[in-house]
């Protein structure tokens, strides 16, 4: 026989070579990345759109993405619009009734068609996510609440069944109320948005786990919203589904490559085709042409004035003398020859932009309080490379300094500018606007400008 020295007699006397670890942890590494490619995410968002579409033709309704995920779930061809309903305002413990994105674009395509889907996604392990589970139902409800105060069958909050504990929901119950009044404080015209809506909204949901109740259907006494969770609920690992991914449209920018729910649908065929190791580049090219055909942006009136414009910025509508006045935030100065028509700020990115608007708003102050003064009828485009934060933030600023509350210009607001009177002039944008979100940075810049002025 053999020394018995010779063979392992426990677990712990057992070793491998460095090497040989390192080459387990890499290949699960390896197997875990290739079971996230971006190729299954484009196989199995193509797979969760086939499920919306069943959903919007077992309804006869709209699709209405909840962004930004939710756009990759609907072929632009039948998207009817978008909405900005945030998870985070869901959260358990932190429900809010968003100020800043209203959504109220959502009234429209309601009352036009009886309801409409809301389309949105999670990630692994979640039946839905809280923007359908709890955000978009107290919207629903404060809405219902503000706008059709006889019509109190349709007041409490409408929760998806057997889903959140009694407590969580009677805790939401109760801020209602109080969203109900922040709402009103913002001194919008509730009749309008009453005759925009029509009916009070109901609230159902469609998901791989209870899709298509028979209980709710369109109906003559209100507007149905169907919230769509678009992905199959995962519990395990990615690697265990065969290369399905839950919610394989979250979080894009980790790894699109820059892709974008437009330039996807438009190029599935190729893209499909085209091996993982080739994606990034041919996604450069597809993005690269798409840029080329244009943008297709529009630039917006912000209501009730007559005359403030924003969009995107975009040469064909900068330049093209639509506008008598033009402030392009990110725009260089120093390229800007003489032109009393135009203010470029010169603001950079991100944060930085923010900060770079907090120094040139008394420019904005100067341009607008001297072209205005003499000619108020002159039309102003704001501009800024996304058309949804600085733009938003120079625009507010011009409303609160300038504009009255009937939307008429005026060479000097004597009024007290308090933080309430900004979230009032700023619903006016995202109002006109829906996809305008200044930053907070951007907030802040604009708020201790206009509250340096004295109290009237």
């Amino acid at each position: 026989m053999g020394d018995s020295n010779a063979y392992p007699v426990s677990v712990s006397s057992l070793h491998f070579p460095s090497a040989e670890r390192a080459t387990i942890s890499q290949t699960l590494s390896s197997l875990r990345r290739s079971a996230l490619s971006v190729t299954n995410r484009l196989h199995s968002i193509e797979s969760d759109a086939q499920f919306v579409q069943s959903v919007a033709d077992h309804y006869g309704l709209p699709l209405v993405a909840n962004e930004r995920c939710g756009s990759w779930y609907i072929n632009p061809d039948v998207k009817a619009g978008s909405a900005y309903f945030k998870s985070t305002d869901g959260h358990t413990g932190q429900w809010d009734f968003s100020l800043r994105r209203l959504n109220l674009q959502v009234l429209l395509i309601a009352r036009e068609h009886g309801g409409c889907i809301l389309v949105d996604s999670t990630r692994r392990g979640k039946l839905m996510p809280d923007a359908l589970s709890k955000t978009i139902p107290i919207w629903c409800a404060v809405m219902n609440r503000a706008l059709f105060p006889e019509k109190t069958e349709y007041h409490p909050v409408r929760f998806p069944p057997n889903y959140l504990g009694a407590s969580e929901e009677s805790q939401i119950e109760n801020k209602i109320d109080g969203f109900v009044r922040s709402l009103k404080d913002l001194k919008l015209d509730l009749d309008d948005l009453r005759r925009k809506l029509g009916k009070p909204i109901q609230v159902s949901w469609a998901n791989r786990a209870y899709s298509y109740p028979t209980d709710q259907l369109k109906g003559d006494e209100y507007n149905l919203l169907v919230l769509c969770s678009a992905s199959k609920r995962v519990h395990g690992a990615e690697m265990s589904e065969g290369g399905y991914i839950q919610g394989a449209g979250d979080d894009s920018e980790g790894w699109s490559h820059g892709l974008t729910p437009p330039v996807f649908w438009a190029n599935k065929s190729i893209l499909f085709r085209t091996s993982d190791e080739d994606l990034p580049d041919l996604i450069k090219d597809l993005i690269q042409k798409h840029r080329n055909q244009g943008t297709g942006q529009q630039a917006i009136r912000i209501e009730p004035t007559r005359n403030l414009y924003i969009s995107q910025t975009d040469p064909s509508i900068n330049d093209g003398g639509l506008y008598d006045l033009v402030i392009d935030c990110n725009g260089d100065p120093e390229v800007l020859e003489e032109n009393p028509r135009r203010l470029n700020l010169g603001c950079g990115h991100s944060k930085l932009g923010s900060r770079d608007l907090r120094k040139s708003l008394d420019k904005v102050q100067e341009f607008v309080g001297s072209r205005l003064a003499s000619n108020p009828s002159r039309s102003l485009l704001v501009t800024c490379e996304t058309g949804k934060d600085l733009s938003g933030g120079a625009l507010l600023a011009i409303l609160c300094l300038f504009y009255t509350d009937d939307g008429e210009f005026t060479p000097s607001q004597a009024k007290r500018i308090d933080k309430q009177f900004i979230r009032q002039r700023l619903a006016w944008i995202t109002s006109s606007k829906h996809d305008v979100n200044p930053s907070r940075a951007t907030l802040q810049s604009v708020n201790a400008f206009v509250m340096e002025r004295p109290d009237y």
